[in-house]
């Protein structure tokens, strides 16, 4: 039948066949500003080439079908015996291949390797979210695996391969590695320290067989996983490696996997331990310290991911509007759509831009860069996390009823927006760090109050803000209730600092005008209609 009354116009067609690395001009922008000149030219190839896989037809394909196919589990065999093993859709697989072999789990040991890193992390997952946690992962446990250099010697070539071998063998036998975590118990939650998993010492030195459970283990068919047990000197970091070098598997029995609202190509689970052979990580009662690092790390990619989230959400709301028409005009010409675009766009650069500046303090690796991230990693975790999920779902809007269909790709980026505000501690968690660091660690306040002053003079509301936060550090008694409040404010006046210094001056002046010189409404699309919008969403405009 001749489809003749259904005749499709003023669509717009997909954003598709791109290079998700170039067109984001924040993000490349900032590879350029923290990479040294002589690494440059390979830096921007290597992030080309994955931008352009990241927006070709394929890798959207693959997004889509590891979440149409999310994992099973597959407790046991035909005959009965115990495998305690998860399937996967090969869409996931080689979602995850070309993370590893674009070096996105090696940055420890490469020049520029933490900021080329993030922005290739940032860049890749916008193609699809959940394989990021492995990758994160994996990238992560590098600095908790240092403490005991033996370990490290071992374990970090395998973690740093640019070489993705699925299935379960010994460590040893693979051409490259994965990394889970498992911290949390259902009494405790992330008040870790109330966990009940033991670690009974064997007569081997370091080697341990622990028993208990983890409420949250995410990838389990990694090869190792850094856990949190109690030894007899207390709270202890131990490797819990999947198979044994005698090929047999370990005792490591998967429950269940989560039924999640978003991240569903990935599996997280609940484990039990009964005998489960262990590695200590570091000196026992120090478990926390040990992985500290790590979770360091995997914050950071908490904010890189929603950086991710925002930025593809951005980049398809725009393009949207770019090629739909209504009301005699395209969208991104009228007035009050360009208000929300601009308004998006500047929640996106806003936390790419600090995103990088923390990858790049990781690769300066100085004394004052380390006090800086200690307050500002949570801080942005805090803030740019909570972002994520009004962003996605004002883009969304922006869609209309296009956008709330599957087929638009906006649904999953808004049910997976949530899930980095939650992991590695949900927003409390972030305040109290930083009122914990800010009470015991002076010279770290000192190092964020520093990076912010470099902005002061350049414009009178950031002054304002920088003043105003200094009056609210004055007085730290009875802080806690108001420790949101506090974080969030640094948090902006973080971003408004890099942005000024560093972004476009309508990017900045809309940024400052808004988030600091409270010249803004409940909602997006409040910006004051005075600034130039045009160019911030100019800006945002990803070319096809």
């Amino acid at each position: 039948m001749a489809a003749t009354t259904h005749t499709v116009t003023n669509q717009a067609s997909p954003l598709v066949g791109y290079d998700v690395f170039t067109a984001d001009r924040a993000l490349s922008e900032a590879v350029e500003r923290h990479t040294a000149p002589e690494l440059l030219d390979g830096v921007r190839e290597e992030l080309t080439e994955l931008g352009h896989s990241a927006g070709s037809a394929q890798a959207q394909q693959w997004g889509a079908q590891a979440n149409e196919n999310p994992p099973k589990l597959r407790t046991h065999d035909r005959y009965g015996n115990r495998i305690d093993e998860v399937e996967f859709h090969p869409s996931w697989h080689r979602l995850l291949g070309h993370a590893v072999t674009a070096g996105l789990t090696d940055a420890w040991g490469r020049p520029a390797g933490h900021v080329r890193r993030a922005a290739g992390f940032l860049v890749w997952t916008q193609a699809e979210g959940g394989h990021g946690c492995p990758v994160s992962m994996t990238h992560a446990a590098v600095p908790a695996l240092r403490t005991d250099p033996a370990l490290a010697a071992e374990w970090e070539p395998r973690l740093t391969s640019h070489v993705y071998e699925e299935g379960l063998r010994p460590a040893s036998r693979k051409g490259g590695v994965l990394f889970g975590m498992g911290m949390t118990e259902k009494q405790g939650g992330s008040d870790v320290r109330a966990n009940t998993t033991s670690a009974v010492p064997l007569s081997a030195d370091g080697e341990y067989l622990l028993t208990g459970h983890k409420w949250f283990c995410s990838a389990p068919m990694s090869d190792g996983f850094l856990v949190l047990a109690q030894a007899p000197g207390g709270l202890t970091c131990f490797l819990v490696p999947r198979v044994l070098e005698d090929e047999t598997r370990n005792a490591f029995a998967i429950q269940r996997l989560k039924d999640k609202l978003g991240n569903r190509s990935n599996a997280s689970s609940e484990v039990e331990f009964d005998g489960t052979w262990a590695r200590r990580v570091g000196e026992e009662g120090r478990g926390v310290r040990t992985i500290i690092e790590m979770v360091a790390a995997t914050r950071l990619d908490c904010v890189i991911g929603s950086a991710a989230i925002m930025r593809q959400a951005v980049a398809q709301a725009v393009h949207h509007a770019s090629y739909r028409s209504a009301f005699g005009g395209l969208l991104v010409d009228k007035p009050l759509m360009r208000n929300v675009l601009a308004d998006l766009a500047l929640e996106s650069e806003a936390a790419t831009t600090l995103a990088l500046r923390l990858a790049a303090a990781y690769d300066v690796d100085t004394e004052q860069e380390r006090a800086f991230l200690r307050l500002a990693v949570p801080a942005a975790k805090y803030w740019v996390t909570k972002r994520c999920t009004p962003v996605a779902g004002e883009a969304l809007e922006c869609l209309g009823g296009n956008g709330y269909v599957e087929e638009s790709g906006m649904p999953r980026l808004l049910r997976e927006a949530p899930l980095n505000s939650i992991w590695e501690g949900s927003g409390n968690v972030q305040a109290l760090d930083v009122l914990r660091a800010l009470q015991r660690e002076p010279q770290a306040l000192n190092a964020f109050l520093q990076e912010v002053g470099r902005a002061r003079g350049a414009d009178h509301r950031l002054d304002g803000a920088i003043k105003d936060l200094l009056t609210e550090l004055a007085d730290l008694d009875g802080i806690e209730a108001r420790a949101r409040r506090l974080v969030e404010r640094m948090a902006l006046v973080l971003q408004g600092s890099l942005l000024v210094r560093w972004a476009p001056p309508e990017v900045a002046d809309a940024f400052c005008a808004s988030r600091l010189g409270g010249d803004w409404g409940a909602a997006f699309g409040t910006l004051p209609h005075s600034l130039d919008l045009a160019s911030v969403v100019e800006r945002a405009r990803a070319e096809v």
